[in-house]
């Protein structure tokens, strides 16, 4: 394990993959392994990226990690991909696209998705981040693809969440109305050379004008043509002052606060809902819930509880 954590800590990818895969798996010495890494984490600039589908952020981060690069600096890229719940693993597209990047042994790319039963995307994806963190990685970059409860949770735990919107896109609005918005530190219109930038520029400004940020930030709104890489340097600027004004604020203590929280919450979901789900003939008595559910013999909620019931006490309610 030492040797291994070593490893990890000198930042040799194979090992690095290796310890991504232990926590997205959750595997036995998952947690000792987060044990022996949180101690080493904190030196690197999480940066969250999101927003709908099509709205290029994938060519944004490449751009974005190129940058950096030239910078000198190394790089982390976890993509958080949307997977079946029937088959699960990771849709490899953001790889196929980051192909240049991928032969830089300074860039780490990783695909994630949601596995097994358990779920566990976000806190398995907030681990990863550590890993990378501790491995000394200057810049982690997180993409999430849309805008769901889970996206929004990782997104959350970043240092700065970027949204990226495009031109002629109402629906992006919407989503940032639907509460997006409070998660945007920088908001990005990329794809800025079609029609209609202006228009949603307006309207995000409009939207920004109305929310008032317990930190009194007011989000830059940046316009970029990542295929072209316009707009970079612009982007990478707001995204450090931003990191700058934060942790001088007291806000910054409150978000690091609500984080830690979220993190533990997280664990103890899946811890219980594991420990549940390990007890004597929980398949089975899950199993033959789930087709009680099913046939309307039974609610979701007397089922839950009947499966948090000791399995000596479930085992003696009636078939």
């Amino acid at each position: 394990m030492i040797s291994g954590i070593e490893k990890i800590l000198s930042g040799e990818a194979r090992a690095v993959a290796r310890a991504i895969s232990k926590v997205e798996d959750g595997v036995g010495d998952a947690a000792e392994l987060m044990k022996a890494v949180f101690a080493h984490t904190g030196r690197a600039v999480v940066i969250g990226i999101t927003g709908s589908p099509g709205a290029g952020k994938s060519s944004l981060v490449d751009k974005l990690a190129l940058l950096y690069r030239q910078r000198g600096e190394r790089v982390g890229i976890v993509a958080v991909d949307p997977s079946s719940p029937f088959s699960g693993g990771a849709i490899l597209g953001d790889r196929i696209r980051m192909q240049t990047l991928g032969l830089d042994r300074g860039v780490f790319i990783r695909s994630m998705a949601t596995r097994g039963n358990l779920g566990g995307l976000a806190r398995a994806t907030v681990d990863a981040v550590a890993i990378l963190d501790a491995a000394g990685y200057d810049k982690v970059i997180v993409e999430t693809v849309g805008v769901g409860q889970d996206e929004v949770e990782i997104v959350k735990t970043a240092d700065v969440s970027v949204v990226v919107l495009v031109p002629g896109m109402g629906d992006d609005i919407q989503a940032i109305k639907a509460g997006i918005m409070e998660i945007g530190d920088v908001f990005v219109i990329n794809k800025a050379d079609r029609e209609g930038v202006l228009r949603t520029e307006k309207e995000l400004e409009a939207l920004l004008s109305l929310a008032m940020r317990p930190d009194y930030w007011q989000p830059p709104i940046i316009k970029t043509v990542a295929t072209e890489s316009k707009g970079i340097d612009d982007l990478a600027a707001a995204i450090e002052k931003y990191y700058e004004y934060q942790r001088r604020t007291e806000a910054s203590a409150e978000r690091r606060h609500a984080i830690a929280r979220w993190r533990i919450l997280e664990l103890l979901r899946e811890r219980l809902l594991a420990r549940t789900l390990a007890a004597d003939s929980a398949s089975e008595r899950l199993d033959q819930l789930a087709a009680e559910v099913a046939d309307k013999r039974r609610d979701p909620y007397s089922a839950v509880e009947t499966l948090m019931e000791k399995p000596e006490a479930g085992s003696q309610k009636p078939e």
